[in-house]
């Protein structure tokens, strides 16, 4: 019953975000080495953007089975390369000189939170349930919804970037298919110019991408 409500959720969720600027066409992720990649790192460095990351790597782990927030051993893991993976993103994102704005905000399920904490500290973040994951949010899921859009339009001053992490199908419901598929694979984030109120999606950043890797079979 959880999964079908959720797909209906999402049917209108993507019905709605037809009109985000940017959504339309599919994107694909780039990795800091090409052209497309180095244009997004040099707008971030000037800030004002929101930073949405999907949590890093969980391959191999088992599925999530209580859906019970706080309750590590029925949730969805980060793989041994998953939690490597997040403190690499924390180093290159600080090695590119990209401004962050404190409190990077986390998802409550621990595949996010620890994302957040290796990549920047647990004292750089805050655990929220505004980033849940459309699974575990019950009855909550439109009150999720709102909050994400809430996050990725809401203004950012210039000088620093909104880091968030989270999960890849809240995401695609608030943003519309332009970053479904194989758009956001785990690790990877997408790039928001929040447009005073209508957020536009300006590329999906592979920072520290895993080969063959990013799509957990859940």
């Amino acid at each position: 019953m959880r999964i079908v409500a959720a797909a209906i959720g999402m049917a209108i969720a993507l019905i709605g975000a037809a009109g985000v600027a940017g959504a339309e066409a599919a994107a694909s992720p780039v990795t800091i080495q090409e052209p497309e990649g180095e244009r997004l790192v040099e707008r971030l460095r000037r800030g004002g953007l929101v930073l949405f990351f999907r949590h890093a790597d969980t391959t191999g782990m088992p599925c999530d089975r209580s859906y019970r927030i706080g309750e590590r051993s029925g949730q969805r893991n980060l793989s041994p390369e998953g939690r490597e993976q997040s403190r690499r993103i924390g180093e290159i994102l600080s090695a590119l000189g990209i401004p962050i704005a404190e409190p990077v905000l986390a998802g409550p399920v621990f595949r996010a939170r620890d994302t957040a904490e290796i990549a920047f500290g647990p004292e750089r973040v805050r655990v929220t349930d505004s980033l849940l994951a459309d699974d575990y949010s019950g009855n909550r899921l439109q009150w999720v919804l709102a909050e994400h859009r809430r996050l990725f339009s809401d203004p950012v001053p210039s000088g620093v970037n909104r880091v968030l992490v989270g999960h890849r199908t809240p995401a695609i419901m608030v943003l519309g298919p332009g970053v479904g598929g194989t758009a956001l694979p785990e690790g990877a984030a997408v790039v928001i110019d929040p447009e005073r109120g209508d957020p536009r999606v300006l590329g999906i950043l592979a920072l520290a991408p895993l080969p063959d890797r990013g799509f957990h079979s859940c």
